[in-house]
């Protein structure tokens, strides 16, 4: 495995990264929108996926205008929504797991919300709850100086999305402007479990690795451990998240979804760890 070069700024994911690198492991980092399925068992997700395998949670902020996300998601959010989940209550969930979790935490929300919350409290919230990485998908470096002000300032990465039909240049200003790591969305369109990947992909995932000087991770689309393993063998970490929530969907108890979800991540642990 390629050793990883920090860039910028040391920190959380810099630093899970590296360890990574030195133990030739696999970044294992599954979504979990925050309240789902409810509040406590969301709270219990987080803590027993940083127990089993997960080395960075991704954390997804509720919305009622989910553009990236496909429809497993979105019914994830708007369960979420009922339950009363938003940007505060998500906060409040995140500080019952201080001091419970030693990994760092990513959350996933669109600008909208985080701007009527306002800029400098989110980073501050985001910042003493353990969050070091942020992903806003409506936001394109070129619009990004407000936020990145923000995130700077609280050491929270900003984190962007790369997709497949990005162009040359856009990639490379991408990747050169990126921090934390870089999130590869591996097919064109929006979050969602596929049975298969598209047949370029590995070329262009082992392009993105080569021109980038900090870890590339891959998500969308990846639903079960081979999948996860096969992609691996070519970036530093998967990113999981509708296949978690299509599993949960299937168990009729809040416990069986919990454990049903464990017991998937911890698969997908092995498989990476046997790739």
């Amino acid at each position: 495995m390629k050793s990883i070069v920090t860039k910028k700024r040391s920190g959380a994911l810099a630093d899970t990264f590296a360890k990574n690198s030195r133990n030739k492991r696999k970044a294992l980092m599954p979504f979990l929108t925050a309240g789902y399925p409810n509040p406590n068992s969301f709270v219990e997700l987080v803590k027993r996926f940083s127990e089993d395998g997960a080395d960075i949670i991704e954390i997804g902020i509720p919305f009622s205008d989910p553009m990236a996300d496909g429809k497993t998601i979105q019914f994830s959010s708007e369960v979420a929504l009922n339950n009363g989940i938003n940007v505060a209550r998500t906060f409040d969930l995140l500080d019952r797991l201080v001091g419970k979790i030693s990994i760092p935490l990513v959350v996933m929300s669109y600008y909208n919300p985080i701007l009527n919350y306002g800029l400098t409290q989110f980073g501050k919230d985001a910042s003493a709850v353990g969050v070091r990485g942020s992903i806003i998908p409506d936001i394109i470096p070129d619009e990004k100086e407000n936020v990145k002000a923000i995130s700077d300032s609280k050491n929270i990465d900003l984190i962007y999305l790369l997709a497949p039909t990005s162009s040359a240049s856009r990639q490379k200003m991408i990747v050169r402007q990126a921090q934390g790591f870089v999130y590869l969305v591996t097919v064109a369109g929006v979050t969602g479990a596929r049975r298969e990947t598209p047949p370029s992909l590995v070329k262009w995932i082992k392009q993105v690795k080569a021109d980038s000087p900090i870890p590339v991770c891959a998500g969308f689309g990846i639903s079960d451990p081979s999948q996860a393993k096969k992609l691996s063998r070519h970036c530093d970490g998967v990113i999981i998240g509708s296949a978690i929530i299509d599993v949960m969907r299937k168990e009729q108890t809040k416990k069986k979804q919990v454990d049903a979800a464990v017991a998937f991540i911890k698969k997908i642990r092995t498989g990476l760890d046997n790739g």
